[in-house]
Formats: C-alpha cells, sequence, structure tokens
C-alpha cells in the first residue's frame, strides 16, 4: 500500500496540523515497516492552475468532447496532478482553518483533480458518482480559535464539513478525523495538544490495517 500525505498549511515546523501529521505518519510506518509513505505539500509550486484554459477543459470534457490548444494543455496538468493524487491507496491530510474554512491552496487541489471521468461520473437522471475505489483518508482538522460548543463570535465550522463532502462526494467514504481546536485560543492548549497527539499514535496504528468494506446506503 501507498500512503500519500497531502499538507495544506505553510507554516512549516509551526504548524500543529503538519505535527499532527507527522506523529500520525510516523505510528503508521511503524505499524508497517514496508509501507510506502510519499508527500505532495500543495506548496511546493507543482499543482497547477485552475484558470480559464481549465476551466474551459472542464467544460469541453464534460460535454464529450476533446480541449484543444491551450486547454488541451491545461487538461493534461490536471490529468497529471490526478495520476499523482491517484497512485495512493491511503490519504493523510493536514488542514488548517482558514477563515471558517479551508486553505485556498486544497481548495485549488480539490479544483484541478476533481475532473469528469476522474473523480467523478455524471448521469443526467442518477447525478453524481464519486469514480475514487477503494482509499481510505485520514483528515487532521486544526483551528486556532474555533472549538465546538463555542459560541458563534468563535467562529463556524466549514472547514470539515466541506471537506468531508468532497471527500464523501469522489468516493472516498472511509474517513477517519483527528481534531485539535481550539489550539490558540484556549487557556490550555497543552493538554489538548497531547491529546490530538495521542490520537493521531493510535490512529496511524490503525489506519493501516485491513478494513471492512464500508456498505453505503442509496
Amino acid at each position: 500500500m501507498k500512503l500519500l500525505h497531502i499538507a495544506a498549511s505553510p507554516r512549516g515546523e509551526r504548524s500543529e496540523s503538519l505535527a499532527l501529521a507527522s506523529t500520525f505518519l510516523t505510528s503508521a510506518r511503524l505499524a508497517d515497516p514496508g509501507l510506502e509513505t510519499a508527500e505532495w505539500n500543495l506548496w511546493d509550486g507543482s499543482l497547477p492552475p485552475f484558470g480559464p484554459d481549465a476551466a474551459a477543459a472542464k467544460m469541453t470534457v464534460f460535454a464529450g468532447e476533446e480541449p484543444t490548444g491551450p486547454a488541451a494543455d491545461a487538461w493534461n496538468a490536471a490529468t497529471d496532478a490526478f495520476r499523482r493524487f491517484d497512485s495512493a491507496d491511503l490519504y493523510l491530510f493536514s488542514v488548517p482553518m482558514w477563515n471558517a474554512g479551508i486553505p485556498y491552496i486544497l481548495k485549488q487541489f480539490i479544483d484541478v483533480v476533481s475532473q469528469p471521468g476522474l473523480v467523478f461520473g455524471f448521469d443526467p437522471e442518477q447525478g453524481y458518482s464519486g469514480l475514487l475505489r477503494d482509499k481510505r483518508a485520514a483528515v487532521i482538522y486544526t483551528s486556532a480559535v474555533y472549538g465546538p460548543g463555542r459560541a458563534p463570535a468563535f467562529g463556524s465550522d466549514f472547514q470539515s464539513t466541506y471537506f468531508a463532502d468532497w471527500l464523501h462526494w469522489a468516493g472516498v467514504h472511509h474517513q477517519t478525523e483527528i481534531h485539535f481546536r481550539p489550539n490558540l485560543a484556549t487557556a490550555d492548549a497543552a493538554t489538548a495538544r497531547s491529546l490530538a497527539h495521542e490520537q493521531a499514535r493510535e490512529q496511524g496504528k490503525l489506519f493501516i490495517q485491513p478494513q471492512t468494506p464500508l456498505r453505503v446506503r442509496g
């Protein structure tokens, strides 16, 4: 199996989500020394843009036609990004909260790889169907101020709700979540941090074990 860590934080050693991802990965490797792991830092410049040419390519393919010219180049770049993503069996996403949602670079990643015939199919009568098969995802969610049960003045969660929905839409129904929030505006971040890392260690060990296929109603 191959586990791909997709890192959405640009904060390096100061990132809480990346630190938790490191704990998770260390535990996974100890549990399975033969596990192949790779990292895709979304800030490293390898993610192609999703602009006019890419949008034109997507709609051309969606219409059952073949993109040409600059649109074809954009389509090839998106396809390459998807293949890099699809090469893994297991995913680990480190996702900090930005303005109640996800970092824009992660949204760019979603827009680049979410292509017809690759991540999703569409039927005029049945609607969308996710095309990712036999994948599992672990997602680390962090936030500095927002926390469950806090007053609305401390923010809202459009981060995990949106991202979990995208994974499910794409066909990834096995999702493990690790939360550390809030990690800044709190009187006792150290205790919550310790608990989050303990959860990351435990889930990293369990994540690589074979899973019973999930039956999805619908």
